[in-house]
């Protein structure tokens, strides 16, 4: 099961809005139009379900103990459904569950080969928190700690390590990162791995293995504040990973819009995004998502930029092509759940948002809806649902199968207004993306450089081998509207 970090394929899971199986463990209340009912041995009974699309990792948000105070009036309590402001680290809030369903959702996950990450929350917190078992405490405020008394440190590192030592989780996603000082992330970071090499578990094969150790920041802005609160310098380095907002939104301009609007850009807008990533050290890994929990979903965002429906074909042909372009990323990429069925609120970008928070409908909370996974919750999936997701797994089997894709050095060939292209290598595993932003068929010439005068290609989402020019050595591709191929030779 061990593998480098680039090679993770996340499933994000909101823990209080996902799959209810626990009748004892419901929030009831909470932001977004679920029921609000989501807990821990939910995601447990959706595992096989998870491992079926494709990924190879799971992220839960915060599941930590979030303590209701007496009067506390419902935006209070909504919070705590999200479990963003914990106020004892070192217990599960009984309204997602157990310890011991956490252990057990943990050890099924690691059974299918799935790492597990929790969600870290290691710069602010409810107020009155919990000493830790070594009876440390944060310093300062709520919100943020003050990491410059030396005993807030202390605490987080504890943090972080007792979860690993406990439950044997493979490492942390960290919410706004941007809150905890770049060398306290290096501190944080070495506790982790240092706890990380001194324990094991059994992978889906048996195998005893350390838990990975990952860490990924979540700094909501552009490049250069990425690079300074996540990375920090080449010669102290703080993460390793962090999200790559600037290209996600890049992404959703290309092939949806983005939340405030922006739509229609060229292929080449994809070049630009990966531009950003000058920006950063070596030593950074940045992760490529298409949504959050934060975020609207991307069929959302194609209804409202009025370029789809699911009643239509441009909605899932517009999944599959941002999905491919993720694919072929090198690093770590995050699903968020539901995106691989093309979930979406019903109606949503027709609504009028007057009274966003009562409706469950503002943007930065919109996503967080009921969880549909097949044969455990939700509605029976439609068959351009099914054939979203299984066109999903077929393409993260791809990337698994193919180190180019995950873990490639990426040099671009082209991009226009239409058509972006670029070339993978590792080691003898090459492949070309091919991607068509627009409605209409693109022809596309490879000449023989591109591909090492290769003698023929192959397709690897459909295995159709393509040869070159009779007499020739370049090859002419049809990239069929508002798709992708992936092309090895």
């Amino acid at each position: 099961m061990a593998q480098p970090a680039c090679a993770l394929r996340i499933y994000q899971v909101m823990v209080e809005s996902f799959v209810d199986r626990d009748p004892l463990a419901d929030f009831n209340v909470g932001y977004g139009t679920s029921a609000h009912k989501g807990d821990l041995a939910g995601i447990t009974a959706s595992l096989d379900y998870i491992k079926s699309t494709g990924v190879n990792a799971l992220w839960l948000t915060p599941i930590f103990l979030s303590a209701a105070r007496p009067g506390q009036d419902v935006f209070a309590d909504r919070l705590d459904a999200t479990g963003y402001f914990a106020s004892d680290y070192f217990k599960i809030d009984p309204r997602f569950g157990t310890l011991e369903q956490a252990r057990t959702l943990v050890d099924e996950a690691h059974k299918r080969g799935l790492y597990v990450f929790f969600d870290g929350v290691f710069g602010h917190h409810k107020g009155g928190v919990a000493p830790s078992p070594g009876g440390l405490l944060p310093a300062g405020g709520s919100n943020p700690v003050d990491y410059s008394a030396p005993a807030t440190l202390a605490f987080y590192r504890e943090v972080a390590t007792y979860w690993i030592e406990q439950l044997k989780i493979d490492g942390w996603r960290l919410d706004q990162a941007y809150q905890v000082p770049a060398a306290a992330w290096g501190s944080i970071r070495g506790a982790v791995e240092q706890a990380s090499s001194a324990t094991s578990y059994l992978d889906a094969g048996g195998v005893a293995v350390r838990p990975l150790g990952y860490m990924v920041a979540e700094v909501w802005q552009g490049e250069s504040q990425i690079a300074a609160a996540a990375y920090g310098g080449a010669n102290a380095p703080a993460l390793l990973s962090a999200f790559d907002f600037p290209l996600r939104y890049r992404l959703l301009q290309t092939l949806a819009a983005e939340e405030s609007g922006a739509a229609g850009r060229p292929a080449s807008n994809l070049a630009a995004g990966f531009d950003t990533h000058a920006a950063y050290p070596d030593h950074a890994m940045p992760n490529l998502m298409l949504g959050n929990h934060d975020l609207v979903r991307f069929g959302d965002l194609v209804q409202r930029a009025g370029l789809g429906d699911p009643d239509g074909a441009d909605y899932w042909l517009r999944h599959k092509a941002a999905f491919a372009f993720m694919a072929a990323y090198s690093g770590p990429i995050t699903l968020y759940y539901g995106d691989e069925i093309g979930q979406e609120v019903p109606n949503y970008a027709a609504r009028v948002q007057n009274d966003c928070a009562n409706l469950g409908l503002c943007d930065d909370h919109v996503s967080r809806d009921n969880g549909v996974v097949d044969g455990v919750a939700g509605p029976a999936l439609s068959a351009s649902a099914r054939d979203l997701k299984n066109h999903v797994a077929a393409l993260l089997r791809i990337r698994a199968a193919n180190p180019a894709l995950a873990k490639g050095a990426r040099t671009h060939v082209f991009s226009d207004s239409n058509v972006y292209i670029d070339r993978k290598d590792s080691g003898a595993n090459r492949v070309l993306l091919v991607l068509n932003v627009k409605k209409q068929a693109a022809r596309v010439t490879l000449e023989a450089a591109v591909v090492d005068g290769a003698a023929g290609l192959t397709d690897l989402v459909n295995e159709a081998a393509l040869a070159p020019e009779a007499g020739g050595a370049r090859f002419v591709v049809t990239v069929p509207p508002l798709s992708a191929r992936l092309l090895r030779f």
